[in-house]
């Protein structure tokens, strides 16, 4: 093992130990989601939004604020989707990991000393069946099935992938996160105000 493997590894078991003391993600879809969460108790938040002007400042103002960030690279506007987007934030940024849902950028960040957390729409069995294979193939810390409301398939997930599951997306209430949670998600990720405060 490298020391960047060891430097991220334990990076990857902060972020585990964060979301086990506070399973519920604030994402974070434009400034003004932002400064309601630096005023929240939220300890991680996934970044949606930003750009190649104000990326840097939207990090600090969360590490500041003693966040544990992971910045969605897909959704930067101005960066491309090549590696050297999560080599710059790794460099630029104070950020803590990144969520992507390709596979490239995942592995690009385990190469940066980042945390990677892949991102899956799962709309039918085959992108179901892919994931898997993807993961095998991308190695990411964890990974994050979008929507995240559905136990059944977090059930299913624990059993045929052996990397700790985020449920996100169209998670609205605290029903919907214990479901997750009791299917065996260790969090879940959601822009619901209401859900921070729970």
């Amino acid at each position: 093992m490298t020391t960047t493997d060891r430097d991220t590894a334990r990076a990857a078991q902060a972020v585990l130990d964060a979301l086990h003391d506070d399973p519920v993600i604030a994402s974070v879809k434009d400034a003004a989601a932002l400064d309601d969460v630096l005023a929240s108790d939220r300890a991680v938040v996934f970044v949606l939004f930003g750009s190649v002007l104000d990326i840097a400042d939207v990090v600090a103002r969360a590490k500041d604020a003693g966040k544990t960030v992971l910045v969605d690279v897909d959704l930067l506007d101005g960066f491309s989707t090549r590696d050297v987007v999560v080599t710059w934030l790794a460099t630029h940024t104070r950020a803590d990991g990144v969520l992507s849902t390709k596979s490239n950028l995942v592995r690009a960040a385990g190469r940066a000393g980042l945390v990677a957390v892949q991102r899956f729409f799962l709309v039918d069995s085959f992108s179901y069946h892919q994931l898997p294979r993807v993961v095998e193939q991308a190695r990411p810390d964890a990974i994050e099935i979008l929507p995240g409301c559905m136990p059944r398939v977090i059930t299913w997930l624990r059993a045929d992938a052996d990397v700790p599951i985020i449920a996100g997306g169209l998670v609205c209430d605290k029903a919907d996160v214990m479901a997750a949670l009791g299917a065996g998600a260790v969090a879940v990720a959601s822009s619901n105000r209401d859900v921070w405060d729970m």
